[in-house]
């Protein structure tokens, strides 16, 4: 999800698409930033005990 996310945020910038994906972007990026966290504190995310 954080690769996705910057690879969206990297193609907006540099082929001028619209910002609906820019916003997408960065929902993506900080969605698989909490999820990292959650697993490297070693809480259960989802039906699994970590998230790689």
């Amino acid at each position: 999800m954080i690769i996705l996310g910057v690879v969206l945020l990297i193609l907006t910038a540099l082929l001028d698409l619209p910002s609906a994906l820019w916003t997408i972007g960065i929902i993506l990026l900080v969605i698989g930033v909490v999820f990292w966290i959650l697993g490297a504190l070693g809480r259960t995310v989802g039906p699994r005990r970590h998230y790689w």
